[in-house]
């Protein structure tokens, strides 16, 4: 398929608290999506009683969802309406491009829908550690510049990445750091993370960073 008849897929990312990501899910099929993937995550939050009473941690669902780029449209702004993510502590809703989609059926490939370039005025950081460092990840990009984020669970079986025991090879567990920064933020917080948390040696991590396109919730 050539560029040219490409369709526009995008990924939505809502994070939202813990326990609502069925209902996410169930709105969304109201706009046309078929389905989603939730994680569970934790948000940061930074208040010195909280820290103290050692609650500042605060369970999150992240909802994953992928559609062409009308629907995404629609299914943000009704999940703003029904979220009211413009208000504070109420999720966030943003999406990325896909370039390449396989394994669903439920994205039909439209040949006259257009790509489209838009310029992102947001990021998303994205950070693979072990388990563990995803706290130092967070407090290093503050100190970058970023507002915070949110760690996702996950297990990885890279190829040093592995360990032994008794013979056996033992996949430890790892966590995920989603940053969701200005543009002209991103190098400084990146590059804070590489150098401060050695990610260039082997089995440090990982980062890579997606374009944001329309964002709900997010404030500068």
């Amino acid at each position: 398929m050539n560029e040219s008849t490409t369709p526009h897929f995008e990924l939505m990312y809502v994070i939202v608290k813990y326990g609502l990501g069925s209902k996410v899910i169930k709105e969304a099929k109201k706009c046309g999506v078929s389905g989603g993937t939730i994680m569970l995550g934790k948000g940061t939050i930074h208040h010195k009683i909280l820290n103290l009473l050692a609650i500042s941690d605060v369970r999150k669902e992240v909802v994953l969802m992928i559609s062409n780029k009308h629907i995404s449209e629609i299914v943000l702004k009704h999940l703003n309406k029904v979220f009211e993510f413009d208000k504070p502590n109420h999720g966030i809703a943003f999406t990325t491009l896909i370039t390449t989609l396989l394994g669903t059926r439920s994205c039909q490939i439209n040949g006259t829908e257009e790509r489209g370039d838009r310029k992102s005025m947001f990021q998303n950081i994205m950070v693979i550690v072990d388990k563990g460092v995803a706290e130092d990840v967070i407090s290093v990009a503050e100190s970058a510049g970023s507002k915070g984020g949110t760690i996702i669970n996950a297990r990885g079986s890279g190829i040093h990445e592995t360990s032994k025991l008794f013979a056996m090879n033992i996949e430890p567990e790892k966590e995920i750091v989603m940053i969701l920064s200005e543009e002209k933020a991103t190098n400084g917080i990146v590059d804070k993370i590489r150098k401060d948390l050695k990610i260039d040696e082997p089995g440090n991590g990982i980062i890579f960073v997606q374009d944001v396109n329309a964002t709900y919730g997010i404030y500068k």
